[in-house]
């Protein structure tokens, strides 16, 4: 059994060809969808502005830790991909950046690291 690994990633892109129908939508439900409420999750966070030029999404992945990073950004944009095309939204080539968890370094603040005085 492989090692599941935890991956943040942000799936970015362009609004492309939307129909009068849709941008209506995307500007009703704008407020839902500003900077306060990006968050990671398994569905998808979907943020934007009234400008409707670009979005982003935050989705949590978790995939085997030896197909990596590359791995996680192809399935969060394939999620991606399903939420746009059902909800009728154009748009341009998605480009993502993944970020495994399982293997990030913290640093705390405050805190001393070995041989400090």
């Amino acid at each position: 059994m492989s090692t599941q690994h935890t991956y943040r990633v942000i799936v970015r892109g362009t609004w492309q060809g939307l129909t009068d129908q849709a941008r209506e939508r995307l500007l009703a439900e704008v407020e839902e969808h500003g900077l306060a409420a990006m968050h990671f999750s398994e569905e998808g966070s979907l943020t934007y502005d009234r400008v409707l030029k670009h979005f982003s999404f935050r989705y949590v992945v978790v995939s085997d830790a030896g197909d990596g990073e590359e791995m996680a950004a192809a399935i969060a944009e394939d999620r991606a991909e399903t939420v746009l095309r059902k909800a009728g939204y154009g748009h341009g080539e998605l480009r993502s950046t993944a970020t495994d968890m399982d293997t990030m370094k913290i640093n705390y603040k405050g805190q001393r690291g070995p041989g400090s005085a």
